[in-house]
């Protein structure tokens, strides 16, 4: 092999060409599959529209344009993003259905915000405060109010009004604001919450309509429960984000089955120091430090036994010891499926997808960083 002189980039690195083997790819790399990927968003779509549930994709997980649109073009009403610049990006690719569901608060996010609200042409935040609420009010006109959701804590144990009675004393401060429009209820819970969904969102929507207030937003959230969508009949929508992709957590929650997982990040065997050790190039820079409950930093495929125990900045070491498979050498390619796959796209700028094993595209990733 030839390469450029020095100070020339070398063509297709570290990003691949269409048509490349993922054996010829650079690693630490993670790599969508895209016949399981348009499964999983054609599979949640179908699930949601034979229950009469808008689907609203939460773009966290991909932070991508282009797979965003395949999730409109499949049914999505629109999009969820969780902070501001997140969907700025988004409203700069031509997305205008947006909720953002994060507080929003402080002079220059909600200078941001207001100048988001006149370009896009339904947007709408969430609050669990009466602070927050006079932060929008004082800033946004009546001639182009922000459309206002009352986050409401049905377990989830994060953000969220207590009770019935807030979510009511919320929705009357948001109605007697002239900027702006109470547009509903907003939920995240736990896994296994759709009964206290259910009576949360009855409950407040009893006390909403001796009031005459409409709410016509009531939106459910989460990946974990997708399938269980239905057993919350008051909710007009539902979110998830982790579903297009798939991660080990899903797996464990029984959200998804091995074949579903649409990312694998691509890893080679850098080091084998003793029998028992193997070293990967997929340090806390390409897998999550992020547990979420397990004891190893990700499951590699087809390896039986191996355990990913510590991660440094570059390194990935795993234990070898109870391996029941043939065990990897130096310069094998693995494939390791991540625990959460969410935090593995905002270390990337750019994602490749593959099919059959052969690179089809390269996506940058519009929301890379968006954390504001």
């Amino acid at each position: 092999m030839s390469f450029p002189p020095p100070g020339l980039p070398i063509p297709g690195f570290p990003w691949p060409e269409a048509g490349t083997p993922l054996a010829d790819v650079a690693t630490p790399l993670p790599v969508i599959d895209e016949d399981r990927l348009a499964t999983n968003i054609a599979r949640a779509q179908d699930y949601m529209a034979a229950h009469g549930l808008n689907f609203r994709p939460h773009i966290k997980t991909h932070k991508i344009a282009a797979v965003a649109r395949q999730q409109i073009t499949a049914g999505a009403v629109g999009i969820n993003c969780q902070k501001l610049t997140e969907a700025e990006a988004f409203a700069d690719a031509g997305f205008d259905d947006i909720l953002i569901t994060y507080n929003i608060l402080g002079p220059v996010r909600v200078a941001r915000l207001l100048a988001l609200n006149a370009r896009v042409t339904r947007l709408a935040v969430t609050t669990d405060s009466a602070v927050t609420v006079a932060g929008l009010a004082a800033a946004f006109p009546a001639e182009k109010p922000l459309t206002v959701l009352v986050e409401c804590d049905t377990g989830g144990g994060r953000c969220g009004v207590q009770s019935a009675a807030d979510a009511f004393a919320l929705a009357q401060l948001i109605t007697a604001a002239p900027g702006l429009n109470f547009g509903g209820l907003m939920t995240y819970p736990g896994p296994g919450g759709a009964a206290r969904v259910e009576a949360f969102l009855q409950e407040t929507m009893a006390l909403l309509a001796q009031a005459g207030l409409p709410c016509p937003m009531r939106t459910n959230g989460g990946s974990p429960d997708l399938w269980k969508a239905h057993l919350v009949p008051s909710a007009t929508e539902h979110r998830a984000g982790t579903y297009v992709y798939n991660d080990r957590s899903m797996v464990r929650a029984g959200a998804c089955g091995p074949e579903d997982l649409a990312m694998h990040v691509l890893a080679t065997v850098v080091s084998r120091p003793t029998p028992v050790r193997a070293v990967l190039d997929c340090g806390s820079k390409t897998l999550t430090s992020d547990l979420l409950g397990f004891t190893d930093y990700g499951e590699i495929e087809g390896l039986a036994g191996a355990r990913i125990t510590s991660l440094s900045e570059e390194h990935a070491v795993v234990d070898l010891s109870a391996c029941t498979s043939p065990l990897p050498q130096v310069g094998d390619l693995v494939r390791v499926v991540p625990n959460h796959t969410c935090v593995v796209s905002n270390l990337f700028d750019r994602m490749v997808f593959h099919k059959n094993g052969v690179v089809t595209r390269v996506e940058p990733l519009a929301a890379r960083g968006t954390v504001w």
